[in-house]
């Protein structure tokens, strides 16, 4: 027969497993709209929704289970500060969700041609795609170089975001299309900003410290 220790510990195992589902989902949802910079829009739409839909599904149950995990048995401290910090990340995730979403909206809707513009919008949404992936394989090998690293990758993020609004600060009469990517161009800064703090919260579920308030 199970051991309670033995079942907490499997049900840690199948937390990890919906936390690294979860981000693969938001990681589609931003490729998604990388695709539509591209030029394929077709299934944008529904592509984008079903996804955001899922993804605050998975947190919901996520939540769940972290909350009956807490109240399962006394979780040592180790295992209280993996908790609280997943119950943190899937907040993250889910905003991340979410503004993938509203640029997949934009680039529907909105004047987003990129065509004879060199701004580097699609370096920017690749990069905070590499540090969503990295702040994911970071907390499954409790990896803290590799958190530390997805953190300070936030800054070319944040590089890049000013490096746009320079460029489209030049274009006369401030046209709609410049506007448009301005406001995409944010919503990656803050999937930046979100991507940064999974990895700051897998350091704090590895040391008990957080290190963004020391930047």
């Amino acid at each position: 027969m199970i051991d309670m220790r033995e079942y907490y510990e499997k049900q840690l195992e199948d937390l990890n497993k919906q936390l690294i589902s979860m981000g693969n989902a938001c990681q589609k949802s931003i490729e998604i709209t990388i695709r539509a910079l591209k030029g394929s829009r077709q299934s944008l739409t529904w592509e984008v929704s079903e996804l955001c839909d899922k993804i605050c599904h998975m947190e919901r149950e996520i939540e769940e289970k972290c909350m009956k995990l807490l109240l399962l048995q006394q979780p040592v401290a180790s295992d209280l500060r993996k908790i609280s910090s997943a119950l943190k990340i899937v907040t993250d995730m889910e905003r991340i969700g979410i503004q993938a979403g509203d640029i997949g909206e934009m680039i529907l809707t909105g004047e987003t041609d990129l065509s004879d513009s060199q701004i580097p919008l699609k370096e920017m949404a690749e990069e905070t795609v590499h540090m969503l992936k990295d702040s994911m394989k970071a907390f499954l090998r409790e990896d803290l170089d590799l958190a530390r690293q997805t953190m300070a990758r936030d800054d070319r993020v944040d590089s890049l975001f000013l490096e746009i609004k320079r460029e489209l600060s030049k274009k006369p009469g401030k046209d709609g299309s410049a506007i448009d990517l301005v406001i995409i161009a944010k919503y990656y800064e803050r999937i930046g900003d979100h991507a940064e703090n999974i990895a700051d919260w897998v350091i704090y579920s590895i040391t008990g410290e957080h290190e963004k308030v020391k930047k």
